[in-house]
């Protein structure tokens, strides 16, 4: 792995912080930036697909950010809506996301 996937707080992460990652959560600077839904990991094409991200007010585009055990970059975003009219809690919404994987975070 270069030394461009690794984020200088992901290095120095003690192991502990890293096991508290959630699930369903991208992060970026070891906070939570978004939440996904509908992941597809297919590592052979090295691209996780997401039906949904939504809350991601705070995810900057395009910068790496993590999700699980993976350093993404968003390469693709197919519709993307400041509010969802149907559920306005979920902020901003972003569906048909196509990400790159990078490699493998810090742990």
């Amino acid at each position: 792995m270069s030394e461009e996937t690794k984020s200088p707080e992901s290095a120095t992460a003690p192991a502990a912080a890293a096991a508290k990652y959630e699930e369903d959560a991208i992060y970026q600077d070891g906070k939570i930036v978004a939440r996904v839904s509908e992941a597809d990991v297919r590592l052979n094409d090295r691209e996780i697909h997401f039906g949904e991200i939504n809350d991601s007010e705070y995810l900057i585009l395009p910068e790496e950010c993590d999700y699980q055990k993976y350093r993404l970059m968003v390469k693709k975003i197919e519709y993307a809506s400041r509010v969802d009219k149907a559920n306005p809690k979920k902020g901003r919404l972003l569906r048909g996301v196509v990400a790159e994987i990078l490699g493998y975070r810090e742990q």
